[in-house]
């Protein structure tokens, strides 16, 4: 009995959580006026071409290769700087270790919104506005990664090291032919965390952006948002075509994500 009580309650939760993704699909396939007046849940007659139309009206093709190389370049270069950083502060002895790992925790509490003026004029005394660069080096480290990678090296066993120094192994060869390989749990899950992340910002494309050609997806929607109406039909496939990669992402790497997070902390 008290098993069935436990489905119950997930199944009315995961309803609960599933719902706003429900009424995004219903109301994509609805008309306008029946979308802000209509009060009948499912749609008088199903207008897949809300999806076609969506996607002419703001030039996702253009958008989405803008955002696909922006994620994913973001994605390559923290997973390779929190690797490299989380071995050091996990393997390598030097004056002032915790004091580094402390202050690099702490800049997780600073919003990337505190940080706009400078590395706006950083990026714009290089020529990187309005580039992928501008759009790339701003977040190319994550102290959540530096920490995340951290963590797991801790628990991986320094036989393994030591046994490569005794062949001649140098510490970087180490680090990429022995360790990296065995850090598959703490990569996905950073990956997952940064795509999406990326994927999903709209601030910085924002403010480091002003050229069309340099527009994210997350841009790409303020086109069904008037200044006195909302096409809510369109801006929902619009927001469906937008959450399917994060979506498939995770579904692709759940495994090891979870193992990812579930070892985050854990030392021993």
């Amino acid at each position: 009995m008290r098993k069935r009580l436990i489905y119950i309650f997930l199944i009315i939760a995961s309803l609960l959580f599933l719902f706003p993704v429900i009424w995004m699909l219903v109301t994509s396939l609805k008309t306008s006026t029946e979308a802000v007046t209509s009060l009948s849940f499912l749609p008088s007659e199903f207008r897949f071409s809300n999806y076609y139309t969506a996607w002419i009206s703001s030039n996702f093709t253009a958008q989405f290769i803008n955002s696909f190389i922006v994620a994913s370049c973001v994605t390559v270069l923290q997973v390779v700087t929190s690797a490299m950083s989380g071995y050091a502060l996990a393997r390598i002895d030097f004056k002032g270790k915790n004091t580094l790992l402390m202050v690099l925790l702490a800049t997780l509490i600073i919003p990337f919104q505190v940080l706009a003026v400078p590395v706006f004029a950083i990026l714009k005394n290089i020529g990187a506005v309005n580039t992928y660069t501008g759009l790339i080096l701003p977040s190319a480290a994550n102290a959540f990664g530096i920490f995340l990678f951290k963590q797991f090296f801790e628990k991986i066993p320094r036989e393994l090291e030591e046994a490569a120094f005794i062949d001649g192994v140098s510490r970087w060869n180490v680090l990429w032919k022995i360790i990296v390989p065995l850090s598959g749990p703490p990569m996905v899950t950073l990956a997952i965390f940064t795509f999406v992340a990326e994927w999903n910002d709209l601030f910085k494309p924002l403010i480091l952006t002003s050229s069309s050609d340099m527009r994210t997806v997350q841009m790409g929607l303020g086109v069904f948002q008037e200044q006195f109406m909302t096409d809510y039909p369109l801006l929902m496939a619009a927001v469906t075509f937008v959450t399917i990669p994060g979506i498939v992402l995770f579904l692709m790497a759940q495994k090891r994500f979870i193992q990812g997070i579930a070892g985050t902390g854990i030392k021993g």
